[in-house]
């Protein structure tokens, strides 16, 4: 079973009959555009879950960040109807770096899933492969590992034990967002003061497959170098992209972070917060 990356290559030889694969494609700014994307073509026998529909639970406005998480039970549900069991290795996929498939990798764990994998490379890989590209061979093989059930953190959490210096957090937003220009998504820009930047696009090469874990375990070392006696809380915008971050901190061999699902979107709804640019 696979439990952080697979490629297009295994993935086809898996028993259709023990494997069900799920397309996350999604656009931030047009919520209807993964649904036509999956329309238009998609890896054969898979099943479209949306962000926003189904890897989401209700926003409750001035409370919650943009992308909560629904009722635990009521998503163990939405992967039984999928025909999704103990012994089911299931694969998310999309075509934007595995960030919207890392989203269902985090939630099928945090759901008591273990065999879920994020196909690396994403529906382009997926498509190489079909069509016999030989200039795109699959990523170096990571072999099956257990891993622990992720952790997720709220936001007092976040207050109390960042705030104390007990921990470390990682942004994993673009560098111009944290820094608090261009920002579009958030009615406020910057970021929790003390962060560290690491833009989940450093994860991946120029095909959209994770770098090796040599290299991903040297780039966060290199981040996290004045704070590696702490433990790492991760989040992004609303704890979509910081999902990215955990898989590529596992597959680099380290310590997988906790995720503060509610983010940025929701540490702005509290007026106290402080705010750093």
């Amino acid at each position: 079973m696979y439990t952080t990356l697979i490629d297009a290559a295994r993935l086809a030889t898996l028993s259709a009959s023990n494997t069900r694969v799920f397309d996350c494609r999604h656009d931030m700014k047009d919520s209807a555009a993964g649904e036509r994307a999956f329309a238009a073509g998609h890896i054969p026998g898979a099943a479209h879950l949306d962000l926003d529909r189904d890897l989401s639970g209700p926003v409750v406005a001035g409370r919650t960040g943009r992308h909560p998480l629904p009722d635990r039970s009521a998503f163990r549900e939405l992967l039984r109807r999928h025909g999704v069991t103990a012994a089911t290795q299931l694969v998310a996929y999309d075509d934007n770096d595995g960030l919207f498939a890392a989203r269902l990798w985090w939630m099928a764990r945090w759901a008591g899933h273990t065999p879920a994998a994020v196909l690396d490379g994403g529906y382009r890989a997926w498509l190489a492969l079909q069509a016999g590209d030989a200039a795109s061979p699959p990523a170096a093989a990571l072999p099956p590992q257990p891993v622990p059930a992720p952790q997720s953190v709220d936001m007092a959490t976040v207050q109390q034990e960042f705030q104390a210096g007990r921990r470390v957090l990682l942004d994993a937003r673009a560098a111009d967002r944290f820094r608090g220009e261009n920002e579009t998504m958030d009615p406020k820009g910057g970021h929790i003061p003390g962060a560290v930047n690491a833009p989940y696009q450093g994860n991946v090469n120029a095909d959209g497959r994770f770098l090796a874990p040599d290299v991903l375990r040297a780039h966060y070392a290199g981040l996290l170098d004045a704070h590696a006696d702490k433990p790492v809380i991760c989040y992004c915008g609303s704890g979509v992209s910081a999902t990215h971050t955990a898989l590529a901190m596992l597959c680099a061999g380290l310590p997988e972070p906790a995720l503060y699902v509610g983010s940025w979107s929701e540490w702005i709804t509290c007026p106290e917060n402080p705010i750093e640019t």
